[in-house]
């Protein structure tokens, strides 16, 4: 492996306030593994569900494997996310009572080896909201430019 894999959604911090993150792992098959292990994944348009009462990523896009037989997954199915349930109570409760969705940040592997998904309970922003990042990064990279000189 050539280091560390972490794919990010860069589109969440964007579109959400992330208000409290945690890692999952995610139950997956043989060769999606080997794809993400690859870095061949994207969390852009992916999101969290609950279906009786487990919680599943859908959307989440996982490029099928280049050397998978007819072993090889469908690149957007749902997968299981796995938490212990007081963690799934929690997220489920917060979800229902303050309009607030799961949106998945983050996909790693560990030093274990295993595929782990960093989520966050986060809500929506208004356009002017958005505005309002994109000044701050704005200012941010011109005082960075400006140390740099």
């Amino acid at each position: 492996m050539n280091g560390p894999i972490r794919i990010k959604n860069r589109k969440a911090s964007f579109e959400y306030f992330l208000i409290e993150r945690m890692v999952a792992g995610i139950k997956l098959q043989g060769t999606e593994i080997k794809s993400i292990r690859e870095g061949k994944a994207n969390l852009t348009d992916s999101y969290c569900a609950f279906v009786r009462e487990e919680l599943y990523v859908r959307n989440l896009h996982i490029a099928e494997y280049t050397y998978g037989t007819y072993n090889n997954h469908e690149p957007k199915r749902d997968r299981k996310l796995l938490l212990k349930k007081r963690e799934l109570k929690k997220l489920l409760t917060k979800v229902k009572e303050k309009g607030l969705t799961i949106v998945p940040v983050q996909l790693f592997v560990n030093e274990r080896g295993l595929a782990k998904l960093e989520i966050a309970l986060a809500k929506g922003k208004h356009t002017y909201d958005k505005r309002e990042s994109l000044k701050q990064n704005d200012s941010k990279r011109e005082m960075d430019r400006s140390k740099a000189e």
